[in-house]
């Protein structure tokens, strides 16, 4: 796909992040992940970012990430966007791209590079060196390490016609609104705090026109729902929704570090689809936190 294609395909709706599924023995189970990916794929959805954040890439092997997002595209390719993760330090980041772009996805996701910090100007070259090393479009993924200021986005805009997007997984509402003025809609602008229905309504207004759904996995229905809410900038609606069910939902998500991926699993397993186990370092819920979940989902499924 084109990166402006891709850009405004991905604007136009909702975003999934699917998980990635593992057998009893955490090897990855690709019957299940084809099943969840046509399943997710039917709902209408923009986009499906394959071994993402929630698709707990950062604990797949380059293999293994190859492997998902091949499985990916094979299963809903043409019918719905793939997007690949690019991880790592940048040798290993533009190796994933090139291999993204062999593989058939139609876009990727930079993560931030492990572990290290960097200052703005080999921010600049890492995202650069990615853009250029495929034909594909690129979304850089602003947070922890990797948070780019607005003179750093409008450089690798400039730079880089391939790059097309801005995930946000900051918050900052000050930083948003200085890369929006200097920017504007050269590039779209994507929410991925954890749970980002919660800061949809505010950040639309900063240029944010769309956001990735973990809940999307488990609760199609209602993350549609939620998004229509938002995009029509119906408050009381969106108010209405997140105090019937994401404000309690957060309020499991937030018992345990990791949980923001455990718990979308366990959603899965509370609507009757297999959600499965969580790799190590990632923990599961607990018995009596799955129930509460699954009271909770049985509120909006």
């Amino acid at each position: 796909m084109h990166p402006g294609d891709l850009a405004d395909r991905l604007k136009s709706g909702l975003l999934s992040f699917p998980v990635t599924h593992f057998d009893r023995d955490l090897a990855f189970d690709e019957a299940r992940y084809r099943e969840h990916l046509a399943w997710q794929a039917g709902h209408g959805v923009s986009g499906l970012f394959a071994a993402g954040g929630t698709g707990e890439g950062f604990s797949l092997t380059p293999a293994e990430i190859d492997t998902v997002v091949r499985t990916a595209v094979d299963e809903v390719g043409g019918t719905v966007p793939v997007v690949a993760p690019a991880t790592g330090g940048t040798a290993a980041a533009v190796a994933q791209a090139r291999a993204a772009q062999e593989a058939g996805a139609d876009g990727v996701l930079l993560l931030p590079p492990y572990l290290t910090e960097a200052g703005q100007a080999g921010l600049i070259e890492h995202v650069s060196a990615v853009c250029a090393a495929t034909d594909l479009g690129v979304i850089a993924y602003s947070r922890a390490n990797a948070i780019y200021t607005d003179e750093t986005v409008a450089v690798l805009a400039d730079r880089n016609p391939n790059l097309i997007g801005l995930k946000d997984g900051v918050g900052n509402i000050e930083a948003m609104t200085r890369t929006y003025a200097r920017v504007g809609d050269r590039l779209i602008y994507i929410g991925g705090l954890p749970t980002a229905e919660t800061f949809a309504l505010p950040l639309l207004q900063l240029g944010v026109s769309t956001y990735s759904s973990a809940m999307y996995n488990f609760a199609p229905e209602f993350a549609l729902g939620f998004f229509e809410a938002v995009r029509a900038q119906d408050r009381e609606a969106v108010y209405r929704k997140l105090n019937e069910f994401v404000i309690p939902y957060l309020d499991i998500r937030d018992r345990a570090r990791g949980y923001a991926v455990s718990i979308v699993k366990a959603g899965l397993d509370a609507v009757g689809r297999y959600g499965g186990p969580v790799r190590p370092p990632l923990t599961g819920l607990t018995e009596s936190e799955r129930g509460e979940l699954a009271a909770l989902v049985q509120k909006v499924a």
